[in-house]
């Protein structure tokens, strides 16, 4: 039976996107790509600091014991948002959006089927392949306008 809980999160991640790609938009216009991402990534640094420290004290020494490479999440993250900011008031957010979350199923399925970066290994079958040529398909006929 299907676990509702993670799906509302995701519809929730998934609203929290665009509004916040709308905000990045507005601040990367308003002072520019860096500037709006320092403003993300400062100010969401602080709250989750202390929400961290206030609900659990902060357990930050078991990130002594992860692999190296994972650090780079934060570095992601900083392309995640300066791109967004900078391609969503220059494509629009339907365009931007079509082409980011369109990557990331192609991409996604790429890393299940070879298994990369440690994910579980799921071949990529005949009608998961159909679905990405359908998204390729959207993504041409929603950025030709």
């Amino acid at each position: 039976m299907l676990n509702y809980l993670p799906v509302l999160i995701a519809i929730v991640c998934g609203a929290a996107v665009v509004i916040q790609a709308r905000f990045n938009g507005i601040m990367d216009k308003g002072m520019g790509t860096l500037e709006s991402v320092f403003v993300t990534y400062g100010l969401g640094g602080l709250v989750i600091a202390l929400v961290m420290l206030v609900l659990r004290g902060g357990n930050l020494a078991a990130f002594r014991a992860m692999p190296w490479y994972v650090a780079l999440a934060g570095i992601c993250g900083l392309v995640i948002i300066g791109a967004i900011s900078y391609s969503v008031p220059r494509l629009g957010l339907a365009v931007a959006f079509t082409i980011i979350v369109t990557t990331q199923f192609v991409l996604g399925a790429v890393f299940d089927h070879f298994g990369a970066l440690g994910s579980e290994v799921r071949p990529l079958t005949l009608q998961k392949a159909a679905g990405i040529l359908v998204l390729l398909v959207g993504v041409w006929l929603i950025i030709r306008d």
